[in-house]
């Protein structure tokens, strides 16, 4: 990927335009982390892009916006800029195309993320990014109170960037986060979950949440943050009662919706395992402080899985009933789970026939 984007920039210097990499993907390989997205920043208007790279798609020329497939790999391409007015606390409405690097630069959120590379891979450093990640520290380029009131949802990319990178905030950024928290209402839901899931997500989720909680920001995002770390994001989002403002998907409200159930029984329970599967149960395992391993050991030992593991076919209870097909069936099944589960029946064929003889 890094020598792809290297030949990237290559083009583009071969056609006297300026190109670098710019943002988490120079900050992650000075700091030897893995990085799977690589954001270019050029003097090459879209339209320009356009003429050199034809198979590159223009997302937004309002906002000097490119997506571009080249040797298999995606790079997000964006002209320099400046941004004059924001609307909404959120999007910049009036924006002009320039022709340097530094005020590009300085248009951005925060200096971990104005690190750049060149052509031939070196360092670009205008804005002294390497010594802010040196120390593990975030500031805002710029005044703090400004460029998060300016943009809300920096805000919360800040408490993501600390979380995952383990960095510090800087006093004025974080003065600047509790100043303006009532802007966060102004965001919405989906770009909440999304910070918030990649917070959730992070084996260092415990420093994000006790950040939220020091920047007073609960309220604002609906959310508590005593809840037990979960090695699920939806462990943790289970605990909160945000399913109906959050935007979850079918599936992620079902796993929710178990998880809330499951934890009101006990999951040791070979009925509980069951019926909720182990990946919902082991979640409320940690939430409970029980042991996974005793979870997996009885997971693993239940005598069926499924509908489908009972040792006798709808067709050889129909003969044994001598009964046709109808309805009778699932109720039949349903009994035969409940039995073998608590133990009072084996998952045997012949017990299981005089078990059914002796019912008629």
């Amino acid at each position: 990927m890094y020598s792809t984007a290297l030949k990237l920039l290559n083009k583009f210097n071969e056609s006297n335009f300026k190109a670098y990499i710019v943002g988490g993907f120079p900050r992650d390989l000075y700091i030897n982390k893995k990085s799977t997205d690589v954001d270019i920043c050029t003097n090459a208007t879209p339209k320009e892009i356009k003429e050199i790279f034809k198979d590159s798609k223009i997302n937004n020329e309002q906002y000097g916006s490119v997506s571009l497939i080249y040797n298999n790999v995606r790079f997000e391409i964006t002209t320099f800029r400046k941004e004059r007015k924001y609307e909404n606390n959120r999007y910049p409405v009036k924006i002009k195309y320039i022709d340097n690097l530094i005020d590009d630069l300085l248009r951005r959120d925060f200096t971990i993320n104005t690190l750049c590379i060149d052509s031939n891979g070196n360092y670009i450093d205008l804005l002294n990014a390497r010594h802010d990640i040196d120390n593990k520290i975030i500031k805002c380029v710029g005044d703090a109170n400004k460029k998060i009131k300016e943009d809300i949802l920096r805000s919360l990319r800040a408490i993501r960037f600390a979380t995952i990178l383990n960095f510090k905030l800087d006093d004025k950024l974080k003065k600047a986060i509790k100043k303006n928290k009532k802007l966060i209402k102004k965001l919405s839901y989906y770009r909440k979950k999304e910070e918030l899931e990649k917070i959730f997500s992070s084996s260092n989720c415990k420093y994000g949440l006790d950040l939220i909680k020091e920047l007073e920001l609960e309220n604002v995002l609906n959310i508590e943050t005593d809840v037990v770390i979960t090695t699920s994001s939806l462990g943790i989002w289970a605990q909160l009662d945000v399913v109906d403002i959050y935007p979850f998907t079918k599936n992620e409200k079902e796993i929710i919706k178990n998880i809330k159930k499951a934890l009101k029984e006990n999951v040791l329970d070979n009925a509980v395992l069951y019926k909720y599967g182990l990946y919902v149960c082991t979640l409320v395992g940690e939430i409970k402080n029980i042991d996974r391993v005793k979870i997996v050991k009885k997971y693993n030992s239940l005598p069926i899985f499924g509908i489908k593991d009972i040792n006798i076919k709808a067709d050889e209870i129909c003969k044994i009933l001598n009964k046709n097909k109808g309805p009778f069936i699932k109720e039949i099944y349903k009994d035969l789970e409940y039995k073998i589960l608590n133990n009072s029946l084996k998952n045997n064929y012949c017990e299981i026939k005089d078990y059914l003889e002796h019912q008629i």
